[in-house]
């Protein structure tokens, strides 16, 4: 498909220091109005900056699981055809002029469309495929876009030709070359907006990402790049651009805004510190925040230093919602000053699909939608996950069988083929669905979302045992006598699905009567008390190997094997070959909530 490149208004510079961008006459949104004493007027301008992030991968207003329109509860629409539409209002209304497009990153991963050009009809093949999200963003007008942590799932190679693919800087002020130390992408973009009458006013987008990618993507960039924290880089490059004229500093930062962490203590840095950015950082106007997949209109923060507020806004991911800044600056002393920042979010459900964008991705979404749309075996009986996170669930137990075999068949002519394999797998939707007969691509791509890989950890019994303790804490205590209501049964202290996991090969009880830190109970192996100085070879993905939801000793933990084919890939794999999906080759029962000994459900 051929590529529909914007051309930059006026590009001087893409280096290690940043990139330069010289554009637009900004007459409509500039004003001059008297002081009411017969003065000279005051210039002004008005700047409106647009923000998206978290995509995942999100062209259309479709579900690639469900082969259909995508639609929710709450009735919101996806897609960046939808954003295309929101975008073209804002710039009509305000002049393209007047107006920069960002984004904060999670592109390139995350449905079906990208995972196929990525791995299947990969971009880096020679004379590949332009990504679609390139095409697209390409098309839309992005003038700049911060990297996310999953640019990275796909390893640097695939990311450097999307990179190339764009018609607009990937930003990353703390991505940094581990050897050197400079920026590997570049950290900044400038653009001017000329005001007749005046001086340009010149607006600098810093962009940073997420520190947590030197674990989540250790494999692909360890010895390679480092994450610095945000405060930090965002103290290192503000006041640069201060220096070289900037009179808006945005910052589009791939990192939520709670402080919080799910990593632990394994680096000195925050995961969500977009707010803490604000509040320690003197010098930025606003910042469009990513990653943590939560809608904020607006956000004030006070920057300690100097007292001034900085607004902060998150748009919810998927193309759900565009978030714009309302930034008004006034041109006083020889100088122009940001007189007031606000912000708010437009909801992609209320516009249509640009048919632009529609027609210039149509091929690559059907080619995707055929690709799914395989069947690959037969289901005796419906598998879901609906109950998945409370009870024992045979669809998620496929899972820790594929991994077993796959761990199993790898180790077997090594020093470790005699030790016992068990595996984790996490109930990651609770609408996923493998129906009885045919089974599809997409039916398995539904059970397992993410792109993660497996690897193979070396674990004693003990450890085995703090893992599931720690896994428990997902389960809110709940007293012997009291009602159970499933919807408040999970999610303690707001961890997420993806958090819990499930352990094959032993059996075992979750006591949700006791509090969390001493709930499992009946802990066997091969119907004995598990010996806590037993070896076991522990198949993990990738994200909980290298310490992804902080459990314990896994991330320090021998590792023993990884690859690079993803699980999901091995699911199809193994129902392809079977043919039939059975339960009875792959489900058991292993564990079970109780209270106070006596079985939930």
């Amino acid at each position: 498909m051929p590529l529909n490149r914007r051309k930059f208004l006026e590009k001087s510079a893409v280096t290690g220091a940043g990139v330069a961008l010289a554009s637009a006459v900004g007459a409509p949104a500039a004003q001059a109005a008297a002081d009411g004493k017969g003065k000279k007027p005051v210039k002004r301008y008005s700047l409106t900056v647009m923000g998206t992030t978290d995509l995942h991968g999100h062209v259309f207003n479709w579900d690639y699981f469900k082969d259909a329109e995508y639609s929710d509860a709450k009735g919101n629409a996806q897609g960046l055809s939808r954003i295309s539409t929101l975008v073209n209002q804002v710039r009509a209304e305000k002049g393209r002029c007047n107006t920069l497009l960002l984004d904060a990153g999670d592109t390139i991963q995350g449905t079906p469309l990208t995972y196929y050009y990525a791995k299947v009809d990969p971009i880096t093949a020679p004379g590949g495929p332009v990504h679609p999200m390139a095409a697209a963003m390409n098309a839309i007008g992005y003038d700049a876009v911060a990297l996310g942590n999953h640019e990275f799932n796909y390893g640097i190679e695939t990311l450097r030709k999307f990179e190339e693919q764009c018609d607009f800087p990937l930003l990353g002020a703390n991505a940094l070359d581990a050897k050197t130390l400079k920026p590997a992408f570049p950290p900044y973009f400038i653009k001017k907006f000329h005001v007749p009458g005046a001086p340009p006013v010149k607006v600098a987008v810093l962009g940073l990402t997420n520190p947590g990618i030197a674990i989540w993507d250790k494999a692909y960039v360890e010895g390679r790049l480092t994450f610095p924290g945000l405060e930090e880089q965002a103290a290192k490059w503000v006041p640069k651009l201060r220096s070289m004229g900037a009179d808006v500093v945005v910052v589009s930062a791939h990192s939520g805004s709670s402080g919080t962490s799910s990593y632990g203590d394994q680096l000195p840095y925050v995961e969500n510190s977009a707010a803490l950015v604000a509040q320690q950082v003197p010098g930025i106007d606003a910042i469009l925040v990513g990653h943590a997949h939560v809608e904020i209109p607006e956000l004030k923060v006070t920057n300690t230093a100097t007292g001034k507020t900085v607004v902060l806004s998150e748009p919810l991911a998927y193309a759900e919602r565009l978030s714009l800044f309302a930034i008004e600056l006034v041109f006083e002393k020889g100088k122009w000053t940001v007189e007031s920042v606000a912000s708010s979010v437009l909801n992609s459900n209320s516009v249509a699909d640009d048919p632009k964008i529609t027609k210039l991705l149509k091929d690559d979404h059907d080619i995707v939608v055929k690709y799914v749309n395989q069947v690959v075996g037969t289901a005796t009986e419906t598998l879901t996950t609906v109950e998945a996170r409370y009870k024992d669930a045979p669809i998620i137990d496929l899972i820790t069988k594929v991994q077993e075999d796959v761990v199993k068949a790898a180790l077997a002519s090594t020093e470790y083929a005699s030790l016992p394999v068990i595996a984790q797998a996490s109930p990651f939707s609770r609408t996923s669905e493998i129906p009885a007969g045919d089974v599809t691509i997409r039916d398995l791509s539904s059970l397992y979302v993410y792109d993660n890989t497996l690897v193979a950890k070396l674990m004693t019994g003990a450890q085995i045992r703090a893992y599931l303790e720690y896994s428990a804490q997902y389960f809110v205590q709940t007293a012997p006598d009291a009602v159970v209501d499933v919807e408040k049964l999970t999610n303690a202290n707001n961890r997420p699905d993806y958090n819990y996991d499930y352990v094959s090969g032993l059996s075992y009880d979750i006591d949700i009567a006791q509090a969390a830190g001493s709930r499992i109970r009946n802990l066997t192996y091969n119907g004995a008390a598990l010996d806590d100085a037993q070896q076991f070879v522990f198949a993990v993905n990738n994200y909980r190997a290298n310490g992804g939801g902080a459990f314990p000793h896994v991330a320090s933990a021998k590792e023993l094997w990884s690859e690079s084919t993803e699980i999901r890939t091995r699911i199809a794999e193994w129902v392809t070959a079977k043919g039939v999906l059975n339960p009875a080759d792959f489900a058991s029962v292993d564990w079970k909530l109780t209270r106070n000994g006596t079985p939930v459900f």
